[in-house]
């Protein structure tokens, strides 16, 4: 997942504004987990809605978006890793010099 300070030049390229306050509350590390949660927008949103709008929710789902397409690239990354090496244990592919 990007760092916080990516974020917040993400949201000064989409909208003008940087949202600082709302990406820190978001990773915030005590609450990150609830707050990253896809099924708890809904309990989020009037929240982060009545304090920065509706671009600050959308900005809220934007951040979430970003962590969410980074951790499965890195995943997939984990994952093609892991297939190469189990290929070339089971002598399916020969190991690359």
């Amino acid at each position: 997942m990007p760092p916080t300070e990516k974020h917040f030049e993400t949201s000064l390229k989409r909208t003008g504004k940087e949202y600082t306050e709302l990406h820190r509350w978001i990773d915030d590390a005590e609450n990150k987990n609830e707050r990253h949660d896809f099924t708890r927008i809904w309990d989020f949103g009037p929240q982060i809605a009545e304090q920065y709008g509706e671009e600050g929710v959308r900005e809220y789902i934007e951040h979430l978006r970003e962590d969410m397409e980074n951790k499965f690239k890195k995943i997939r990354h984990q994952y093609k890793d892991a297939m190469k090496e189990a290929q070339f244990y089971f002598g399916i592919v020969p190991q690359e010099k």
